[in-house]
């Protein structure tokens, strides 16, 4: 299940800070605790997949800030969420729609409209175009000391570990042994740094890409995020070409 959420600011121009995954991160937790409290602390358990992902805030029109702090944005804002779990689904969107008021890095903004978006029918040989980089890393040995490391497309790990995410989702969401019918092409690459928590960092990639597999698997990528940290705002795609299509229309 995805969604697009429209938000119309109470001012314009609006703010969006470039390291604004967190607020996001922050809000999703708060509405779906609003509705679920019991779902929303099981989603904050570090050992399991949270099967949901969110793009990068986005606006109408942008610009950026005189001061290169962040991005000024002009008519409305908005981001797209996803997730493989139709509970996840309901108490996010839900708490949206109980409390359409939204504050989000000093910004204030109102629920507009929220759209749920059809899926594709089929995955596999299709082109993916990054909504939000996708996140990958590893442990490595750095100045004598396990480190985290982001790893690049260039790196036949980033691929082993994309599909070794996959199949830990496809467990958690089937209840049996995943299938390894994975390949995935990168078609053009761009990294970006973020700034996740104060001091922390990631790099992330902006991809274009053409993957192909088993439909489980890759729906699997599809709804919850391909790569990894998809709960903190990375990894989320659409298919490059496909009509959004809506399958309902909330307004508020």
């Amino acid at each position: 299940m995805r969604f697009l959420i429209r938000l119309m600011p109470e001012v314009e121009p609006f703010r969006i800070p470039f390291n604004h995954q967190h607020y996001l991160q922050g809000l999703i937790y708060h509405r779906i605790g609003r509705v679920n409290p019991e779902l929303s602390l099981s989603l904050h358990s570090p050992k399991v997949p949270k099967l949901f992902t969110y793009s990068l805030f986005m606006a109408e029109k942008r610009e950026l800030a005189e001061d290169r702090s962040g991005l000024l944005g002009h008519g409305h804002g908005f981001f797209y969420f996803s997730t493989a779990v139709p509970e996840i689904a309901e108490a996010f969107i839900g708490g949206l729609l109980e409390d359409p008021e939204v504050e989000l890095w000093g910004e204030r903004f109102t629920v507009g409209e929220i759209k749920a978006l059809y899926e594709p029918e089929r995955l596999s040989g299709r082109k993916f175009v990054t909504l939000s980089p996708v996140a990958v890393t590893t442990r490595k040995v750095q100045f004598g000391r396990p480190r985290s490391y982001d790893l690049s497309p260039a790196e036949p790990e980033f691929y082993e570990l994309i599909l070794e995410n996959l199949r830990e989702k496809y467990v958690h969401l089937h209840g049996e042994k995943p299938p390894e019918e994975f390949d995935m092409k990168v078609l053009s690459a761009k990294p970006k740094r973020f700034e996740i928590k104060p001091g922390i960092f990631q790099t992330a990639w902006h991809l274009v890409f053409r993957a192909r597999g088993d439909e489980d698997l890759l729906r699997a990528g599809y709804l919850a995020g391909f790569g990894e940290k998809n709960s903190i705002g990375f990894g989320m795609v659409k298919v490059d070409g496909h009509k959004r299509r809506l399958s309902k229309n909330n307004r508020v």
